[in-house]
């Protein structure tokens, strides 16, 4: 029997979504893509924001749809984009987030050392390329930056790209923040390309200034929420507690995907193709099914922040504009390693500081305003908005977290 492999697929925030063709038809019932659908988008956000439990699978779904339409806009205006190109542009946006691990960056820091997420993708989409038989290969010089149209990368990765539109507008849907919900649609619209590069029409500068103060606002008011971040260095701290009680041989339970990282040092240099498609096996059920395992675990440190993130009883988290002093940090420490009759050693997985900082603007790789007479000029410059300059500096904030009970 065939299969019909032109889907349309009904999303939230922009309706009907159609699958172009079967080849991206295919590569979306592969199982390394459908893994996206147990990757949660936001990680431990849907702690602070009960309705963000949206997934991978959406973003990357959604990304393609706005990449259609900006092909279609750039084709209209006369851009020369061929089929093939354009085919390139929908796998390369499709693919882009395909290599992040359970609970996005948690394990990036702390079962998987010196690997990114974006290095991981790239093994991914090579390894769908030898199975589909040298399709994505187009796709993968785009990702890579090597395809000699520079604009077709800046589609996929640059500060105005495809997806960062869908992201903001998404998270801002699910979380209900309402500063975030950018117009997607004008701001694809006001798309243009001169002499290889993405551009953006005059007209459109307030849409500009409005996306940029927008992922200003979501950065602190959602990703870098103090809850948020204080959630998933909990979860790394329990990962890497699971991580060195296995290489202490002490058993720890774990599905098998998840014990393989547990029970091995993965590296760079020895990610395998056979790591890769273990570490296709892991998700977010993974890690969860692990901590409520954990809970009851006979070490004191694995078995209680296990239960505090299952039950929600988070540690305490204190901003502030400048470093907290590590003498101090060090005596919360003894204190607490008095209280709870644990060895001082472990402390650093109750009490610790560090630093969160976001930059909203990179003036090193500018979004460009077009100008009637043919100018381009960055949008710092452009803007008559004073306060756009102010986003070109990083804004840093640092955290300490301890227990609730301590102080």
């Amino acid at each position: 029997m065939k299969t019909n492999k032109l889907k349309i697929l009904n999303d939230p925030i922009y309706g009907f979504i159609t699958i172009p063709n079967s080849l991206i038809f295919d590569i979306i019932e592969h199982p390394f893509f459908q893994r996206l659908r147990r990757v949660t988008q936001m990680g431990f956000s849907n702690l602070v924001y009960p309705g963000a439990n949206h997934t991978r699978f959406h973003h990357a779904i959604g990304c393609m749809h706005l990449m259609q339409k900006a092909v279609s806009i750039l084709q209209f205006k006369g851009v020369k984009i061929s089929e093939e190109e354009a085919n390139a542009l929908y796998i390369a946006i499709l693919l882009h987030d395909i290599g992040h691990g359970a609970f996005s960056h948690a394990l990036e820091n702390s079962i998987v050392k010196g690997i990114s997420h974006e290095e991981i993708s790239l093994k991914f989409m090579k390894l769908l390329n030898k199975e589909f038989e040298g399709k994505l290969a187009l796709a993968i010089s785009i990702f890579e930056g090597n395809y000699h149209r520079g604009f077709f990368n800046q589609l996929v990765s640059s500060q105005l790209d495809i997806d960062r539109l869908d992201y903001l507008k998404r998270d801002s849907f699910y979380t209900g923040v309402a500063e975030g919900n950018i117009s997607s649609d004008r701001l694809i619209v006001m798309m243009t390309v001169v002499n290889d590069e993405l551009l953006i029409e005059h007209k459109g500068i307030y849409s500009i200034e409005k996306f940029l103060i927008a992922r200003r606002l979501m950065y602190w008011q959602v990703y870098l929420h103090k809850t948020g971040v204080l959630a998933e260095n909990m979860l790394v701290n329990v990962l890497q507690r699971a991580k060195e009680l296995a290489l202490q041989n002490i058993e720890v339970p774990a599905t098998k995907a998840l014990r393989y990282f547990l029970y091995h040092q993965i590296t760079e240099e020895n990610f395998t193709e056979e790591t890769l498609r273990i570490f296709a096996a892991l998700d977010d059920y993974d890690v969860l099914a692990a901590i409520k395992e954990w809970a009851t675990h006979s070490d004191i440190v694995l078995s209680k922040l296990s239960r505090m993130i299952i039950h929600r009883n988070l540690l305490k988290i204190e901003l502030q504009n400048e470093p907290f002093s590590d003498s101090k940090i060090r005596a919360h420490r003894r204190k607490l390693s008095n209280q709870l009759k644990i060895d001082n050693d472990l402390m650093h997985y109750f009490v610790f500081s560090g630093k969160i900082s976001n930059t909203a603007y990179d003036s090193k790789k500018p979004i460009k305003i077009l100008y009637n007479s043919g100018e381009a000029e960055d949008i710092v410059r452009a803007s008559d908005q004073l306060n756009l300059q102010a986003l070109t500096k990083p804004v840093e904030k640092y955290y300490r977290c301890y227990p609730k009970k301590m102080l």
